[in-house]
């Protein structure tokens, strides 16, 4: 054999070796890549990545439209990318412009065909040095992420309202963006509005005076789904220097003595969690019909009304929307499979917070209601793969990731991690997270591989792969899973079964101490089979059908739905009027059907439906068909 021969067959040989050695890495590789896809995009990220977001937009309540421009910086990461596709949902598109060199010429583009969860395709052409890309555009009034508002809709009744819910996917309702939580942006925007209103965006905001004409600025990073807007007759009430409330002036005082200890939970989760890093904090309390309890639109929580509850007892919801600052806001999850890495991290915070401010024992009556839900939302889950916490690849919908599972199977995740290696060397762990991963979107293959090298590596004992597999890639509850024993909730039973048997009469009841965690479970573990009698007994003597407390309201509905208990239909209707948060109105119009009073749940409905946000109409359409 010649040296040409052996140094060709060495070659050979040698290539043959490095494709055997990288085909595990390829495949590595490529299950990375399947892992981190977004099915709910039409977005072309991976060859061309909008790096800001620049919004020049009249807000015209009389069309019910945004109507502007949509500048978009753009980084190629294919350098062949011919063309831009973004996102966008029943947005008329005007004009499409691209900068080449400081100068602006017009470019071709495609609307494709509506879905109708992902709305349209926007694909457009880009010249080889385009460096901005600037779309002329108008929404729809029926925008997925917008929420139209009368003056008769609002406490004021003089002014209309206008608000985003963007979260999941309505963010492309409101501007053509890359609509996935892979791709973070900053943004600016300039909106003209009704010289009478406030302006108010999820960035720093607008401090000049009240004259229709605001400027925003965002310079930390986000996905699509926290921009945010709200355009209404809003007064601002500080309670620090760095946290204030911005609401309708006939809330406004009540929320602000409310929401006082907001200050404290910052505290306590810069304490554990390291800086809060978005300059200010403040939180807009939205009209009843904000179908949500909050949404961490960074810099401004949005919160529902309902939380107002006079007592504090309802806060959490803040510390949960606070928290959301470190997971979620600022480590993301990079698709919606993921989003326990959101709302199981947040909800873990939140319990934390809360036992920082209010002691352990409300603390663990949170995580044994809590619990009870997750229960419940296992035990009537119409797929078992939608109980893991990584969820399949086949998600029909990314709303369908927000359920109990992300939040509370999520939560009780981190609270078996912190039993398991104590919690010195866990809040050390997550604080080494949040700054490792700050202003980034991953995986849960990234956060286990994170897991695995900074804390399951350090006590590779304390965790097996069994009970780590079953937290993340099974569906169900582990075995692992902590049972919150409350001695409150223990004493609330056990008067609870004193009155079942008739022991003792509703007037015996000690309840001048239940806080309205105690009165939650009571009322929840109360039987099916209640007598008409004892919800008598119980309502004349607490009046639980006119409680002010939302939470205590809804609980009690739920039971007298199913229990056929009419003094409190009456309310049930009033309550449906009143109020749009999904949390209560699903269930209840799902119970309403269920048990045998469809006729009145749409007699409602059909009154009440011009007040709830979109997103709640899609919702209630499809539990009454």
């Amino acid at each position: 054999m010649t040296l040409r021969y052996v140094a060709g067959a060495l070659a050979l040989f040698l290539a043959a070796c490095t494709n055997q050695e990288s085909a595990p890495a390829r495949e590595n590789a490529q299950t990375a890549k399947a892992e981190r896809a977004d099915p709910f995009t039409y977005a072309n990220y991976d060859a061309v990545r909008a790096t800001h977001l620049d919004l020049d937009l009249a807000v015209l309540f009389d069309e019910q439209t945004l109507k502007g421009t949509a500048t978009l910086v753009l980084k190629r990461l294919d350098p062949e990318a011919d063309t831009l596709v973004l996102d966008t949902n029943d947005l008329a598109i005007e004009s499409v412009e691209a900068e080449i060199g400081g100068t602006w010429r017009h470019v071709s583009f495609i609307l494709g065909e509506d879905d109708p969860a992902l709305g349209s395709r926007l694909e457009i052409e880009l010249p080889e040095d385009a460096e901005r890309v600037r779309v002329a555009y108008r929404t729809s009034p029926g925008a997925a992420g917008l929420q139209w508002l009368s003056p008769a809709q609002t406490a004021g009744g003089v002014h209309p309202f206008m608000y985003s819910q963007n979260q999941t996917i309505n963010a492309r309702s409101m501007a053509p963006v890359q609509d996935t939580p892979a791709v973070r942006m900053t943004y600016s925007a300039r909106l003209t509005t009704p010289p009478d209103l406030v302006a108010l965006m999820s960035a720093a905001q607008d401090e000049g005076p009240r004259d229709g004409a605001y400027v925003f600025d965002m310079p930390q990073p986000v996905p699509a789904y926290l921009l945010a807007v709200a355009v209404g007759d809003l007064s601002f009430r500080a309670i620090d220097d760095r946290i204030g409330i911005y609401a309708e002036d006939d809330i406004l005082a009540a929320a602000a003595a409310e929401f006082e200890d907001t200050p404290g939970m910052m505290e306590a989760a810069e304490a554990l969690y390291g800086p809060y890093r978005w300059g200010r904090y403040d939180l807009l309390v939205l009209p009843p019909s904000f179908p949500f309890g909050g949404m961490e639109n960074p810099r401004l929580s949005f919160l529902t009304p309902t939380l107002v509850a006079g007592d504090k007892s309802l806060t959490n919801v803040v510390a949960h929307e606070l928290a959301h600052s470190w997971s979620g806001n600022l480590v993301t999850n990079a698709t919606w499979r993921d989003a326990w890495l959101n709302e199981g991290f947040t909800s873990y915070v939140e319990n934390r917070l809360m036992e920082a401010l209010y002691g352990p024992e409300r603390a663990t009556m949170e995580r044994a209601l809590d619990l009870d839900s997750l229960k419940r939302t296992v035990a009537n889950a119409e797929r078992p793969a939608l109980t893991q916490l990584k969820l399949p690849a086949d998600l029909a919908h990314p709303d369908d990731a927000f359920s109990q599972v992300a939040y509370v199977k999520g939560a009780f995740f981190l609270k078996f991690l912190e039993e398991r290696f104590g919690r010195e060397a866990f809040d050390a762990f997550l604080r080494g997270y949040f700054d490792h991963f700050a202003f980034q979107s991953i995986t849960t293959e990234d956060f286990e591989t994170y897991l695995r090298e900074n804390l399951l590596a350090d006590d590779p004992e304390a965790v097996s792969e069994a009970e780590l597999r079953a937290w993340l890639y099974e569906p169900g509850l582990p075995e692992t899973i902590e049972t919150p024993v409350s001695d409150a909730f223990e004493k609330v039973a056990a008067q609870q079964a004193r009155w079942l048997s008739g022991e003792i009469g509703a007037d015996a009841l000690e309840v001048a101490s239940w806080s309205a965690h105690e009165w939650l479970h009571f009322i929840n573990t109360l039987p099916k089979a209640m007598t008409q009698e004892q919800f008598a007994a119980l309502d004349a003597r607490f009046g639980l059908t006119d409680s002010a407390n939302a939470e205590i309201a809804f609980a009690w509905y739920m039971k007298a739905i199913p229990g056929g208990y009419e003094p409190a239909m009456p309310a049930i209707e009033d309550f449906l009027n009143r109020v749009g948060r999904g949390k209560f109105i699903y269930p209840l119009y799902t119970a309403l059907k269920e048990n045998g009073r469809e006729d009145f749940a749409r007699r409602v409905y059909a009154e009440a439906r011009a007040r709830y946000h979109p997103i709640a109409q899609r919702r209630i359409d499809g539990i009454l068909g």
